[in-house]
């Protein structure tokens, strides 16, 4: 498990580990929640990182709303 140790400036360093597994960039963005007594950081993506997501989904038996 990886940590990361917060700066007297509020900051902290994400470990490389983690940055090449996520494939994160010198300043990408993150919404930051939290969740009781966790942190999330969550990378914001682009529209266009999304495409081809649901490439090969099979679209047979879609229910429409009407059914």
């Amino acid at each position: 498990m990886a940590t990361a140790t917060l700066s007297s400036k509020y900051q902290l360093a994400i470990p490389k580990a983690i940055r090449d597994e996520l494939g994160l960039k010198p300043g990408q963005q993150f919404t930051v929640m939290a969740k009781g007594d966790n942190i999330e950081l969550i990378p914001v993506r682009t529209i266009g990182s999304a495409r081809g997501i649901f490439q090969g989904t099979n679209s047979e038996n879609y229910r429409d709303r009407g059914e």
